[in-house]
C-alpha cells in the first residue's frame, strides 16, 4: 500500500468515526429514577421518611469505615429517595438528579458525541445497576441509571413497600438553577425534555419552568431566582413532588400518625399558581415534599406564564 493510498484510508476512517459521532442517537429516558440529599443527621431523616411519611428502606450502603454512606427510601419498584451522610457543612442540600434509561452506554456514547464530560466507560454501582454521571450547567449531578434484572432494585420488586402508601409516584423533582438558557440547552436541547409550562406568582419575575421528560411522564422543575437564595429558601427549591389524587385526606393520613407530634408543623393545603392543590412538608434539613395533585381544580389547563425570567 503506498503512502498516499494509506492517508487517503486513514483519513476515511477518521472522518467515518466523526459521522458516527455526530449521528449518535439518545436512548429513551423513561422516568425519574431517583433524588439525592445530603442530610445532616441520618436518624432523624429516617424518622420523618420512614416513621412520618410512611416509606420503607430497603437497603443502605457503608463506607470504608463501617459507618453509613447512604441509604435508600423507597416510593415504587422503580424509584427511590436517596440520601446520604453530610459531607461537611452545606447550604445546597441536593446531590443528584437520576433518570432511568434504556440504555446508558448509548446514554454515554450520545453525551461523549455531543461535548459533555463523561466516564470512559458505563460502570456497575454498588446495587447491581449499570450508571455513569454528568454535571449540569449548574454543577448538578445528574445520573443516568439502567436497571439490570440481577440489581439490587429489580430484584427487591414488590417487597419494601407499605400496604397503605401516601403516593406511589415520584412526579417531578425541582432544582434551582441560575440562568435558564444554559439550562434548556443541556436539558431541552441535549437531553430532549419537553416544556411543559411556565409559571411565577403574582408580580414576580418567571419562576418555575416544567421540563417533561421525553419517553415518560415524569418531569424536572426548574426553579429559577433573582437574588442567590438562601439555605432555607434552597430547601424548599430543591423538593421532591409526590402524586396523590385527595391531599386533604393525606393531610389528615399524617396528622393521625403518631409521629405528626415530633413534626410538629401545621398541616396546610393551599392551591398552587399551577392550580393544582398540594400539601408541603419539610424534613429535618428543611428540604421539601410536595405531595400534589395530578388535575388542576376545575380540570383545564393551567396557561404558561409569559413572565421573562430573572436573566
Amino acid at each position: 500500500m503506498n503512502t498516499r493510498y494509506a492517508i487517503l484510508v486513514v483519513g476515511m476512517v477518521i472522518g467515518l468515526a466523526g459521522v458516527d459521532a455526530q449521528t449518535a442517537k439518545r436512548p429513551r429516558i423513561v422516568g425519574l429514577s431517583h433524588a439525592a440529599f445530603f442530610v445532616h443527621d441520618v436518624d432523624k431523616a429516617r424518622a420523618f421518611y420512614k416513621d412520618f411519611l410512611g416509606y420503607d428502606e430497603p437497603f443502605s450502603l457503608n463506607k470504608a469505615d463501617g459507618s453509613l454512606d447512604l441509604t435508600f427510601i423507597k416510593i415504587n419498584d422503580r424509584q427511590s429517595i436517596e440520601f446520604f451522610a453530610e459531607r461537611g457543612e452545606a447550604a445546597n442540600r441536593i446531590y443528584q438528579i437520576a433518570f432511568e434509561v434504556d440504555d446508558a452506554e448509548a446514554m454515554r456514547t450520545y453525551l461523549a458525541s455531543r461535548g459533555v464530560k463523561t466516564p470512559e466507560k458505563v460502570s456497575k454501582g454498588r446495587i447491581g445497576n449499570l450508571n455513569f454521571s454528568v454535571k449540569d450547567p449548574d454543577g448538578h449531578t445528574v445520573e443516568f441509571v439502567q436497571y439490570l434484572p440481577e440489581g439490587w432494585t429489580l430484584q427487591d420488586a414488590g417487597k419494601h413497600l407499605p400496604a397503605e402508601p401516601l403516593s406511589t409516584h415520584l412526579k417531578h423533582v425541582g432544582f434551582s438553577v441560575d440562568s435558564l438558557d444554559r439550562s434548556l440547552k443541556f436539558y431541552r436541547d441535549l437531553l430532549g425534555c419537553q416544556e411543559a409550562w411556565r409559571g411565577n406568582a403574582p408580580g414576580q419575575l418567571l419562576q418555575w419552568v416544567n421540563l417533561k421528560l421525553p419517553d415518560g411522564e415524569d418531569y424536572i422543575e426548574l426553579m429559577l431566582y433573582a437574588d442567590p437564595p438562601s439555605a432555607i429558601r434552597l430547601g424548599s427549591m430543591n423538593h421532591i413532588s409526590l402524586e396523590v389524587a385527595d391531599v386533604t385526606k393525606t393531610a389528615a393520613t399524617l396528622e393521625a400518625r403518631p409521629a405528626y407530634k415530633d413534626y410538629g408543623r401545621p398541616l396546610t393545603v393551599r392551591t398552587g399558581v399551577n392550580r393544582k392543590r398540594q400539601l408541603n412538608v419539610f424534613d429535618p434539613d428543611s428540604t421539601r415534599t410536595e405531595f400534589m395533585e395530578p388535575k388542576t381544580i376545575d380540570g383545564l389547563p393551567t396557561p404558561s406564564s409569559t413572565a421573562k425570567p430573572p436573566r
